[in-house]
């Protein structure tokens, strides 16, 4: 089988992201994405999910978490599409229910290369560490979008 690994760039006027993904890992991870909380939640889906991943960002936290995140979206989801290629020997679909802590999350998957997100979910807070809760919604919007175009 060939590697399902993908190297993405994205350079943009806000930031500068260089992202490896390795579906086929150990769950390993490098990450410096300016946010500790992002980095955090990008560490526990690699290492849950068995990926390698290693991402840096240099983008403009100085203006807010925006285009850092929602760009690390779009990296990522460029990486996935790549990473599948032709799909050859993978399942078109994929679920996952998964209690944590106080939070139960109901995830559903189509490969089918048509992008479609749906998003149901409330924070208590406005921010997590430095992560503006309103971006986790836009995070994974970018990566459905950009995972299947």
């Amino acid at each position: 089988m060939a590697e399902r690994k993908a190297h993405v760039n994205r350079k943009t006027k806000e930031t500068d992201i260089k992202l490896t993904l390795g579906l086929d890992g150990t769950g390993q991870a490098s990450l410096d994405t300016g946010i500790g909380f992002f980095d955090h939640m990008l560490e526990g889906f690699a290492r849950h999910g068995l990926f390698d991943l290693q991402v840096h960002i240099t983008g403009d936290l100085i203006v807010d978490g925006h285009h850092t995140v929602e760009d690390c979206g779009i990296a990522l989801g460029n990486a996935i599409r790549r990473a599948v290629g032709d799909k050859r020997g993978m399942k078109r679909y994929g679920s996952c229910i998964l209690p944590m802590d106080e939070t139960l999350v109901l995830c559903a998957i189509d490969l089918s290369g048509r992008p479609y997100f749906a998003f149901d979910g409330q924070f208590p807070s406005e921010r997590v560490g430095y992560l503006d809760t309103e971006l986790v919604r836009e995070f994974f919007y970018a990566i459905s979008y950009s995972a299947c175009t």
